[in-house]
Formats: structure tokens, sequence, C-alpha cells
């Protein structure tokens, strides 16, 4: 429906469909042998990705101790993940192993809206997440009342809805965009830089919009999270135990690692000059595609005491209970 719609939209705009109806999908390298081995990698990756974040999910959902803020924002961020390789890796799979390698017009579209829509929920739910950690280390005491089930779940859909209309608006302008002459794209899935690169269209315009929103859909999130970690230090700071410094910050460690990840590599990318985008910035977009979204199941399961005996339970069921 999506496809439909998008393709509805692109011709509505006078966007040149009839001339650029696809876009083979060449990978990083044409080289046959390099191409089995981006396969056999990607799809060991893509299994783990959705192997782990399936465990989280279910393990969430399964253990009613785990039916609180914290582990709500983290469910639907190992959703947002999961929903973010599966728009991705399946048709990079197929393409890798495929002669015909071409995504159409509309499916490219597709896949740019909802490439822009997730990594943009990442985005606010890491600042969600940062927020109920500054609640539950500064504010202790209200921690039931400020975090309360309605409020969450407002917060979330909050998130979802913006995350929408970012995608749609900047898929949008992308639909202004003619190309013309080779549409091969030297990449692994359509991505809107690789995308501009090709366009024999002024792309100014839609370059400038797309750093704008790429500051605001970055650097919001991302200085609401500074101020909630500078409280957060500056209450840690304040108590006297030192054991107790300790289990306050672990609360925070898994967060703040994920998010150094995921900034570290989408600044890198997108918050530049597109004359300068190269090769290397591709890899840099695969590096958060596939290692950063394979890489959060492991960082927030692997020292969370609760994760362990929900996913021991969600295993092992009474039995594990019986050795607990």
């Amino acid at each position: 429906m999506l496809v439909l719609i998008l393709q509805a939209i692109g011709e509505m705009h006078g966007s040149n469909q009839s001339e650029a109806t696809e876009f083979p999908l060449l990978g990083i390298s044409e080289s046959p042998k390099e191409q089995q081995i981006l396969f056999w990698m990607l799809l060991s990756m893509y299994l783990v990705t959705v192997v782990g974040n399936v465990l989280i999910i279910l393990a969430i959902g399964s253990n009613s101790h785990l039916h609180t803020p914290m582990y709500l924002f983290l469910a639907n961020l190992s959703f947002t993940d999961l929903f973010f390789v599966t728009n991705i890796k399946p048709k990079t799979l197929v393409s890798l192993q495929s002669q015909n390698k071409a995504i159409s017009y509309a499916g490219c579209l597709t896949q740019l809206y909802f490439l822009v829509s997730l990594v943009t929920l990442d985005n606010f739910i890491l600042a969600t997440m940062a927020y109920d950690r500054y609640v539950a280390i500064c504010r202790p005491l209200h921690y039931t009342t400020a975090m309360s089930p309605g409020l969450c779940i407002l917060l979330l859909a909050l998130c979802w809805a913006l995350s929408a209309l970012c995608g749609l608006f900047l898929t949008l302008f992308m639909t202004k965009v003619t190309f013309c002459g080779s549409r091969k794209i030297h990449y692994i899935f359509c991505e809107m830089y690789i995308l501009l690169r090709l366009a024999c269209s002024n792309t100014q315009i839609i370059h400038t919009v797309q750093i704008t929103t790429g500051c605001f859909i970055f650097f919001t999130p991302l200085g609401f999270m500074i101020m909630s970690y500078v409280w957060i230090v500056r209450a840690i700071l304040q108590i006297l135990s030192a054991s107790s410094k300790y289990k306050a910050f672990s609360t925070c460690a898994s967060h703040l690692a994920v998010v150094s990840l995921f900034y570290g590599t989408l600044c890198m990318v997108y918050l530049q000059p597109l004359q300068t985008y190269s090769m290397k910035d591709s890899v840099a977009t695969v590096m958060h595609a596939v290692v950063t979204l394979m890489m959060n199941p492991f960082i927030y399961s692997l020292r969370n005491k609760d994760m362990h005996g929900a996913l021991g339970r969600l295993f092992l069921g009474k039995a594990f209970q019986r050795l607990a």
C-alpha cells in the first residue's frame, strides 16, 4: 500500500518515474567473490540481529517484572531495530545472489521512507530512555507518577508520529529529484546521499533541507540527552556510598554505550557536504545499518541481571525458576 502511495505522490510532484523506473543495486563491490563474502557476512549479522532483538522483545513481554518504563522503551527500540534491518537486508541479500539486482523507483522510495523514519525513531526513543534514567536517579520518589503508564504511551506515540512525519517530509522532497544517465547504485540499499549523487537536477535545496532536518533529528534528542546526563552525573556525585554510585551509574552504562555507537556513525556520515561524501562514508553507513544494530541486544543484556533472568525463564521456564 505504501509503495502505491509513494508512487502516486511521485507522479503528483512531476517526478521522472517514467524514465527512472529502476535502480540497479550493485553493492559496495562488483567482484563476484567479494559479493559472496559480503552476502554471508550480512546474512549472519542479519540473523544475529533478528534473533537478538526478538529475544529481547519476547523476554520483556513474557516477564511481568519487566513491565516497567525502561523495558517498555527498550522493547520499542528493539522492535525499531528489527524493523530497520528487515527493511533493507532481505532485498540486499537477494540482490547479492541474483542476476536481477534492480529495485524499482517506488520500492526505492519506500525503502528510503522507512530508513529515515526508523533512524529518527531510534533518536527519539534513545532521548526518551535518557529522560527515564534522569527521573529514576534524580527524582526517585516521584518516579511512579512522573513515568506513569499513560505518559509512557503518550511519549512513544509522539516518537512514532514525529518519526513518520519526518520520513514522509524528506521522501516527498526526493520525489522532486530528476534522474538521468547512469542509475547504478554502488551500495547495498537506497540511501539519500547516494541518490542525490545520481541526480541530474539541482539538489542544493533538498540537500539544505536534509541537513536542516538532520540537525533537528540528531541534535535535539542529543542535546536533551546531554542535559539529562549532566543532571544524572551531578546526582550520582552527591551519593556518599561508592557501591550506590556504581549501582546508579550501571543503570545508565548500556544506554550511554548505545548512544555513543549510534551517534558516532550517524554524525560522521550525514552532517557533511554532499560533495565530500565518499565510499568511506558508505562503509560507515553500513557500520550503522549492520554492526550497531547487531550490537544493541548484546549491550543491553550482557550485564543486565533482569534480562538474564527473563531470558533464562523464556528458554527454560519452570526449570530455571527451580534452579534460581
